[in-house]
């Protein structure tokens, strides 16, 4: 047996998350891959993603590891996976890893972006990737809070129940937010995600865009501990996995966006 990788591309609208679910209860993406690689080479794998994306959140960096008895090229495989997948997911690029080499095990970081579309009328065009918010929000106030939650901290205050994890313990290397023309983006760059810990935080940094949450207060969420002190739980469609690392570079290396804002010269994305 040998050991694949495949980087992944999909519009979650449609899925019922990522992992596997009995039939049903909807499709799902790892479902739709399996399923294509089985009519390709009559061969039962199982992926093992770097994250497991929630129904209705979406990817353009998801890695994905398993073992294949397969004889292919690996460069041939994204034309072939293709032609079979349904069109809202693409194989970007595959190779041949290590026979250790496991997709989330393995991963050094992970970066995560939210999109808020906060003007009064939504882009109807956008509207299955941002999630709209026609209140007006204060981007600064909301970067401010933000800027608590880099680091390393316990965030159980930011994990939803039905988690796994054996320790609430993250690293965030990077919790910014951007805002042009009525678009905030919202980028959390870390070690690791607790269950539904990045919506979390959108939803409680939108508390603070509101301003019915100081950005001090936000931060004594943190140090709490406790759920339901912080904010509701962002909807999914505005949530995308960005990128996995898996190498030595750095996630300020890799992403210039993310230098400091200067918001007296109004950020762009």
């Amino acid at each position: 047996m040998g050991r694949m990788a495949l980087r992944l591309a999909y519009d979650g609208t449609n899925y019922h998350g990522f992992q596997y679910q009995p039939p049903d209860r909807g499709a799902t993406v790892q479902g739709e891959i399996e399923c294509v690689w089985h009519k390709l080479f009559h061969e039962n794998i199982r992926l093992i993603p770097a994250g497991r994306t929630d129904a209705g959140v979406h990817a353009a960096g998801q890695v994905v590891s398993f073992a294949t008895a397969a004889a292919i090229p690996a460069e041939k495989l994204p034309k072939a996976i293709n032609s079979l997948l349904p069109r809202d997911i693409r194989v970007l690029a595959a190779e041949n890893a290590a026979a250790d080499f496991n997709a989330r095990r393995d991963a050094r970081w992970k970066r995560y972006d939210y999109m808020i579309d906060n003007a009064r009328i939504p882009d109807v065009f956008q509207r299955l990737y941002r999630l709209h918010e026609p209140v007006p929000l204060e981007p600064a106030n909301m970067e401010r809070a933000a800027a608590f939650f880099q680091g390393t901290h316990d965030f159980r205050a930011f994990a939803a129940a039905g988690g796994a994890a054996g320790t609430f313990v993250r690293t965030l290397y990077h919790c910014r937010v951007f805002a042009s023309d009525g678009l905030i983006r919202i980028v959390c760059v870390g070690d690791g995600f607790l269950y539904n810990m990045v919506r979390i935080i959108v939803g409680t940094l939108i508390v603070v865009g509101k301003g019915k949450m100081t950005p001090e207060a936000a931060a004594a969420v943190l140090a709490e501990g406790k759920r339901s002190a912080a904010g509701m739980t962002a909807k999914p469609m505005g949530l995308t996995l960005t990128h996995v690392e898996y190498g030595e570079a750095r996630p300020s290396s890799l992403f210039a966006d993310l230098a400091p804002n200067r918001w007296e010269h109004g950020d762009k994305l």
